[in-house]
């Protein structure tokens, strides 16, 4: 086409006046061009190029009519440069949508969040040992894919998102399904959901990156970044009811030892809240840890990292503890494997025919949820109605703070970073550098007396 495409005089209204009536072109690039009809009652505008796929040699696309009056943009009527730039998007489109669907079929944000979901999905199974759907893909159904009616909850129709191909998507589509997202959705959830998706798109991008535009990544960034916050003031994660002192950490182990032996958990119940308690770290990672990770000659526990961020950790976190704590693992570690799992409950199941509950075996924990129904005892008997288990590991990390620990160790046993140290708990370590501060003022103005000492002047 580029070879043997005459071009002709069209740019200017005056020009394309002194043609007789026929097809124009003018190139746009190797295989397209930009093309004038000339008719009885005025000219039209629209686009040829070159179809690099099966079926016919060229395609076209109507692009508008031309302003034949003058080169002044005019409602309804098009200037050749209008003419040339409309031209240029629709065979940028047509392109793009002929790369996307070359090599299977095409590629849109619902089949990008069902791979990302089944893939969630998979890996939660495989580290539970049975088939289990992630909170993932609960979230991204609910919002992006919709759902059907199940039990209480009613239909969910799926998003206009969702059928969105990724070669067409725009930052666009992005900000208004965000602003379409319920207003009672907390910030934590609506955020876990929004990273959530800009991790399905930003898989499908890698894993099919010869079907798509370059520039979708800094779509996906743009329209899924963070909002900024309104205000000036950070919040910190961990409110002050969260934070615990010594005697009620105390309280709540004790607490958690009455209600253990009054509902029978065999000690299971005690020991997880002392493990929460002594090490700071989450409940995810607690129930991971196999026996020989309590190292009595050390008096320290292994605790799994977290399965957080990208990878490139070390495979456990050294917590040093106390001989309390050693001495309350005893009945977990004594006469079992080094590689079992420490931390177990009951499970039951119900007799047939019966109301009735019976234990079949023991295995480890594997839900928050599970603790959910005895921590509101335990909260209740210890006097503290309002704090959650994550409390105890908010308190682990402000005593070590308080402790004048160096801030990246402190993030260290807790698994996390010193940016994150430094933007939740800012006004506990705040206090802390106070404090180291305050030991170092010196007397700098000299006493009254009559005995002043003239300072000497340079």
């Amino acid at each position: 086409m580029a070879k043997t495409l005459k071009e002709a005089a069209i740019t200017t209204a005056s020009a394309r006046s002194k043609l007789p009536a026929g097809e124009y072109a003018r190139r746009l690039d190797a295989d397209a061009a930009v093309w004038y009809r000339r008719g009885k009652r005025g000219g039209v505008w629209f686009a040829r190029w070159r179809n690099h796929g099966a079926g016919a040699n060229y395609l076209q696309a109507p692009v508008g009519p031309a302003n034949d009056v003058n080169d002044k943009p005019t409602d309804g009527l098009l200037t050749f440069a209008q003419a040339e730039a409309q031209a240029r998007q629709i065979v940028a489109k047509a392109r793009r949508e002929a790369k996307a669907a070359a090599s299977g079929p095409l590629l849109t944000v619902r089949l990008a969040v069902e791979s990302y979901i089944a893939e969630r999905d998979a890996r939660h199974s495989r580290r539970k040992g049975r088939t289990v759907r992630s909170d993932a893909g609960q979230r991204l159904r609910r919002y992006v894919l919709g759902q059907d009616k199940r039990g209480k909850q009613e239909a969910v129709p799926e998003s206009a998102l969702a059928s969105v191909a990724l070669h067409a998507l725009k930052e666009s589509d992005l900000l208004e399904w965000r602003k379409g997202l319920p207003g009672e959705l907390k910030g934590s959830t609506g955020q876990r959901l929004i990273n959530d998706l800009k991790a399905a798109l930003n898989g499908s991008y890698a894993a099919h990156r010869e079907r798509l535009d370059p520039t979708l990544p800094a779509i996906i960034k743009h329209g899924l970044k963070a909002e900024k916050t309104d205000t000036d003031e950070a919040a910190p994660l961990a409110r002050d009811n969260q934070i615990l002192s010594a005697s009620q950490v105390g309280a709540i182990i004790a607490a958690a030892r009455a209600i253990d032996s009054e509902q029978n958990w065999d000690g299971d119940l005690f020991r997880l809240v002392v493990v929460l308690a002594a090490t700071g770290a989450r409940l995810s990672q607690i129930t991971r840890m196999k026996v020989g990770d309590v190292q009595r000659g050390q008096s320290r526990l292994m605790v799994p990292s977290s399965r957080k961020g990208r990878g490139g950790k070390i495979a456990s976190v050294p917590v040093p503890v106390g001989k309390d704590v050693m001495d309350a693992l005893l009945p977990a570690t004594t006469g079992r494997g080094n590689d079992e799992i420490l931390l177990e409950r009951w499970r039951s199941k119900q007799l047939a025919g019966s109301i009735g509950w019976e234990r079949a075996g023991r295995g480890p924990w594997q839900y928050a949820s599970e603790l959910q129904r005895p921590w509101h005892d335990i909260r209740k008997r210890a006097g503290l109605p309002a704090v959650i288990p994550y409390g105890l590991r908010h308190s682990s990390i402000v005593r070590g703070i308080r402790a004048n620990l160096p801030i990246r160790l402190v993030a260290a046993l807790h698994d996390t970073s010193v940016p994150m140290i430094e933007r939740h708990y800012g006004r506990w370590v705040a206090d802390g550098l106070e404090d180291l501060a305050a030991a170092a003022v010196i007397a700098l103005v000299p006493q009254e007396s009559g005995n002043v000492v003239q300072m000497g002047r340079a």
